[in-house]
């Protein structure tokens, strides 16, 4: 593996993309995980974690109060629709179940518009006839304010390989905004495997030492578990 203290980041990493998107927003326990699995999921443009349904004015990690861990996902949906995401989201985390959890880590569906209020609803519906053993205790709500978490929540799992963030030149707004932060977020812990990135690889700007360093995690950990 090419060090990537020995490289410099390339001009042409793509962290802006302007085509039309939709927006979906859901609780799923623990963010990280939820921002590395959507991050590097196939139509997923960005990702932003953030705490939205409580009472508590400005919200932050230690003072949460009622709000939820959120994952809010912008997305292209001639590459992936909604329903795509919600079997994501069904099929990712196991806080819809009947065992309670902290308000903080609630499954919870905030749909922006009545057309991701029908499909949700029918999803939830279909998860309760495929499980008829099980209580699905999750909610679907209209979005409220969001309020975004603090900058080390966001790309977690990319801000922990440090040399690799710095060269991607991340600072607040791109930790919260970037493309190809996004993806690498997920690559770096095994989401979307080794073909997909290598396919991605070159369209995301990166250079060959920035290459051969993700694919090297991304081999290393693909099909692995995440974890928060």
């Amino acid at each position: 593996m090419v060090g990537i203290n020995d490289t410099i980041g390339s001009p042409n990493l793509v962290h802006k993309v302007d085509i039309e998107y939709e927006t979906a927003t859901f609780g799923m326990g623990c963010f990280w995980g939820a921002d590395a699995l959507f991050g590097a999921t196939k139509g997923v443009l960005r990702t932003t974690v953030g705490y939205c349904g409580g009472t508590t004015e400005n919200p932050t990690y230690k003072t949460i109060g009622d709000h939820v861990e959120v994952i809010t996902i912008d997305f292209d949906p001639n590459e992936v629709t909604y329903s795509q995401l919600l079997d994501l989201f069904w099929n990712n985390h196991e806080y819809g179940l009947t065992t309670r959890v902290k308000r903080q880590y609630a499954s919870v569906i905030y749909y922006h518009n009545d057309e991701q209020k029908r499909v949700a609803s029918e999803s939830l519906e279909s998860e309760r006839i495929n499980r008829p053993t099980e209580q699905i205790i999750t909610e679907i709500v209209k979005v409220d304010t969001i309020y975004t978490a603090e900058d080390y929540h966001q790309k977690y799992y990319l801000q922990s390989h440090k040399d690799l963030a710095k060269t991607l030149s991340l600072d607040e707004k791109l930790l919260r905004s970037s493309h190809v932060a996004a993806r690498l977020n997920g690559y770096l812990v095994g989401v979307g495997g080794v073909k997909q990135f290598l396919d991605e690889a070159l369209a995301l700007g990166l250079n060959i030492a920035q290459k051969d360093y993700v694919r090297h995690y991304c081999e290393k950990n693909e099909g692995g578990n995440l974890y928060c």
